[in-house]
C-alpha cells in the first residue's frame, strides 16, 4: 500500500486468500455481533483457511485474555488458539515493559486480561496508588469497575507515575446498545489530573507493531469495520484493508472519508476475502464499476446504471474521494446511495 492519497477502492484478480498471508481480522462488528457470529463468517473464515491464509483476530478490548476470546470463537465455530488472537492489553504491556525496569510493579485500572499482559512481560500487577507503582495502566474493565479505581489512578499519575492505556475507543457496543469505552474512562483520569496518557490500540503504530510481532505476517491484510480504528491503523501501518459493511461504518461516512480512513478494498461481508475485488476505472469525467458510473456534480454525486449495488457504492467512492483530495468529500450523496439500498 502506498501512503499517497488513496482516490478509488483497489481490484484484485486474485482471491483476497490468495493475494495476502494474513488476515488481521477486528472481532465486533466484522466476525461476531453481540456475541453471535455475523452471517457468513464462519464458512468464509473456513474456507480462507483452508486455502492457506493465516487467520489472527485483534481487538483494542483489553478486559478479555486471549484463552477467553479464543474459547468464544471457536465456540461459535471458528477453531482458535489463544496465539491467534491479538489484545491491546498485549501492546500495552509491551509498551510499558520497554520503559520500566524488570519484575516492576505496574498499578492496573482494569480487568484480568491486563493482568495476564502484564505478568507475561514479567510485570508485577498491583491494586493502589500506595504499593510504589512505576507504571499506571489503563483498559476496558467492565460495566461493574468500581469509580474509586479512577481515583487510584489518578493519586499516581499526580504524583508522576507515566500513564499508559490499552486504548481511547469512546463507547464499546453491548447487548442493550452503545456503552461507554476505556476512552471514556481515559477522560475521567485526564479531567483530575492534567495528565496525557501512552496509548497502544488502534490505530496506533504499538498495535499494529505488536500484531506483527506475534504473527510473522509478512502481506497482512487488515479486515475491519471501522474506519477509524481498523481502517486508519491499516493506513498508519502502511498495509492494505478491507472495510466489511456488516459493522457500524454507513456508505455516506465512507464517502466523506478522509485519505487516512480510505480502505484499499470494499465489500459486504467475510465472503469478500474469497474472492477477487472488482476494478474501478475512470469513464469520461466520472468512474465505471460494473455496471456503474458515478461522477462528482457541482452539489452532489451522480450515480448511472445498474447492477450489483456494491460496484455502484464503489463507482461512488472513486468519485467522492477523487473530489475531495486530501480533505472530505462534501457532496450530497444521498440519493445516490438510496439508489443502491444504502
Amino acid at each position: 500500500m502506498s501512503q499517497g492519497v488513496r482516490m478509488r477502492p483497489e481490484g484484485s484478480g486474485q482471491a483476497l486468500s490468495e493475494a495476502y498471508d494474513t488476515a488481521l481480522l477486528d472481532l465486533d462488528g466484522v466476525v461476531y455481533a453481540g456475541g453471535h457470529a455475523i452471517a457468513h463468517a464462519v464458512e468464509s473464515l473456513a474456507v480462507a483457511r483452508a486455502g492457506g491464509m493465516h487467520l489472527a483476530y485483534v481487538t483494542n478490548n483489553a478486559l478479555r485474555t486471549p484463552d477467553a476470546v479464543a474459547a468464544h470463537l471457536t465456540e461459535l465455530g471458528i477453531p482458535t488458539g489463544a496465539g491467534d488472537v491479538i489484545t491491546s492489553a498485549q501492546a500495552v504491556a509491551r509498551l510499558i515493559s520497554e520503559q520500566v525496569p524488570a519484575g516492576a510493579r505496574v498499578l492496573v485500572i482494569g480487568g484480568e486480561g491486563l493482568r495476564v499482559a502484564l505478568r507475561e512481560r514479567g510485570l508485577e500487577p498491583v491494586e493502589s496508588a500506595d504499593d510504589d507503582p512505576a507504571a499506571v495502566v489503563q483498559g476496558y474493565g467492565g460495566p461493574e469497575l468500581p469509580w474509586g479505581r479512577f481515583a487510584e489512578a489518578s493519586y499516581a499519575v499526580a504524583r508522576g507515575v507515566p500513564w499508559f492505556a490499552s486504548n481511547t475507543d469512546l463507547t464499546i457496543p453491548s447487548g442493550r446498545g452503545i456503552a461507554p469505552g476505556n476512552g471514556a474512562a481515559v477522560e475521567v483520569v485526564r479531567i483530575a489530573t492534567g495528565a496525557e496518557p501512552q496509548v497502544a490500540g488502534k490505530p496506533l503504530p504499538p498495535m499494529h507493531r505488536e500484531t506483527i510481532l506475534r504473527t510473522g505476517a509478512e502481506r497482512p491484510l487488515v479486515v475491519g469495520d471501522r474506519l477509524d480504528t481498523d481502517i486508519e491503523g491499516a493506513f498508519n501501518g502502511d498495509v492494505d484493508s478491507l472495510l466489511v459493511l456488516t459493522g457500524v461504518t454507513d456508505g455516506a461516512q465512507l464517502l466523506a472519508a478522509p485519505p487516512q480512513h480510505r480502505p484499499t478494498y470494499v465489500d459486504a461481508d467475510l465472503r469478500g476475502l474469497l474472492t477477487g475485488q472488482p476494478e474501478v476505472v475512470a469513464d469520461g469525467d466520472g468512474f465505471r464499476c460494473g455496471g456503474w458510473t458515478a461522477a462528482a456534480g457541482a452539489e452532489r454525486l451522480e450515480l448511472d446504471g445498474e447492477g450489483e449495488g456494491l460496484d455502484g457504492l464503489r463507482a461512488l467512492c472513486a468519485a467522492a474521494w477523487t473530489a475531495a483530495g486530501e480533505g472530505v468529500c462534501e457532496l450530497e450523496a444521498g440519493k445516490a446511495l438510496a439508489r443502491l439500498g444504502w
